[in-house]
C-alpha cells in the first residue's frame, strides 16, 4: 500500500518531539540561609520549586581554626539554636529535595594547610553534618546529603584531597553516598576550585555567570557559550548555569526570566551535561519570584 506524506501538523509534531529528544530537562538549585527575610527551610522545599536547596554558609574551618557555621539571623548555633532545622531537613528530603552545606563563601577564614588538615576537616563534616556522630551537631541528628565546595579565598590547595576524603568517608561507611558540588566563577579554569573539580568526584558544578563580565551573557553569546562550552569538559556529573536571582542580588550579569527562557537556555539545554539553573539566594527569589517565572522552561 503506497503511503501518503506527512501534514504540515504531522510534520510540525515530528520535528516538536525530535527537538524535545535533543533537550535535556534541568532543575533549579537555590542558596539558602544568608537573610532570616527570607522563606523558612521547609517552606523552601514545599514550594516545589528546588530539586537543591544549599545551606550557605560554614564560613571558617581548617588551619586549626574551630570550624563556624553562620546561617544569619536564622538561628544561632553557637547556642544550640540551629538543631531545630532537622525537622525542616527531614522534610525537604521526604519531598525529594537534596540538602546539602556549602562551605566557604565570599567573606570567611578558611582554608587548608596540609593533606592532614584536609582530613580533620572532612572527618569534622561527616561527624557534624553527614553520616557520622557527634555530640555537637550544629543542625542537629537529621544527616545533610553532601558538601557545597563555594571556595573563593583561602588558597587553592587540597582542596582535591578534601573532595576525596569526604567521598571515601561515605564508602567507608555502609556505602553512604555523600553528594559534593562546587561553586566555580565562570572564568576557566577557576582559582580557586579547579583541583578538587579534576579529580572526577563532584556530582553538580554550578557555575557563576554572574558579577563576571568576561564569561556572563551579557558579554555576548558567543563568549558565554565558549566559557560554558570549557566548563562542559570538565570531569563532573552536571553543569548548572549560576544566576543572580534579582538585579539586586548581584552588581553584574542579572538575566531577566523571559531573556533566560527565549535566549539563554536554548543554547545549552542540549548539552548531555547540563543539570539546570542555580539561584543565589532564596531571598531574592522571594522578592522576584524568579524561580516560579523559569521553572517550566529549565
Amino acid at each position: 500500500m503506497a503511503t501518503r506524506g506527512l501534514t504540515h501538523s504531522q510534520l510540525a509534531a515530528a520535528l516538536l518531539v525530535a527537538l524535545l529528544a535533543t533537550c535535556h530537562g534541568g532543575s533549579i538549585a537555590v542558596y539558602w540561609g544568608q537573610n532570616s527575610g527570607e522563606a523558612s527551610l521547609s517552606a523552601t522545599c514545599a514550594s516545589g520549586n528546588y530539586k537543591f536547596v544549599i545551606l550557605a554558609f560554614v564560613f571558617q574551618f581548617g588551619k586549626g581554626q574551630k570550624p563556624q557555621l553562620d546561617l544569619a539571623s536564622h538561628c544561632d548555633p553557637s547556642s544550640g539554636g540551629c538543631t531545630g532545622l532537622s525537622k525542616d531537613i527531614r522534610s525537604c528530603q521526604r519531598q525529594g529535595v537534596k540538602v546539602l552545606l556549602s562551605i566557604g563563601g565570599g567573606v570567611g577564614s578558611y582554608g587548608l594547610s596540609s593533606p592532614a588538615d584536609a582530613r580533620n576537616v572532612a572527618a569534622y563534616l561527616w561527624n557534624n553534618y553527614l553520616g557520622g556522630t557527634s555530640s555537637s551537631r550544629p543542625l542537629g541528628a537529621a544527616v545533610l546529603d553532601g558538601i557545597d565546595f563555594d571556595i573563593e579565598l583561602g588558597g587553592d590547595k587540597f582542596w582535591d584531597n578534601l573532595a576525596r576524603d569526604l567521598k571515601n568517608m561515605g564508602k567507608n561507611n555502609g556505602g553512604k553516598t555523600v553528594l559534593l558540588s562546587a561553586a566555580p566563577q565562570c572564568p576557566f579554569p577557576d582559582e580557586w576550585d579547579s583541583g578538587a573539580i579534576n579529580t572526577g568526584l563532584f556530582d553538580f558544578v554550578w557555575v557563576q555567570f554572574y558579577n563576571n563580565p568576561p564569561c556572563q551573557f551579557s558579554a555576548g553569546r558567543s563568549a558565554f557559550l565558549a566559557a560554558w562550552k570549557k566548563w562542559e569538559s570538565v570531569p563532573a556529573g552536571k553543569i548548572f548555569l549560576g544566576l543572580q536571582a534579582s538585579k539586586d542580588a548581584a552588581g553584574t550579569g542579572f538575566v531577566p526570566a523571559a531573556q533566560l527562557s527565549s535566549q539563554v537556555l536554548p543554547l545549552i539545554k542540549s548539552s548531555p551535561k547540563y543539570g539546570g539553573v542555580v539561584l543565589w539566594s532564596k531571598f531574592y527569589d522571594d522578592r522576584t519570584g524568579y524561580s516560579s517565572d523559569i521553572k517550566s522552561h529549565v
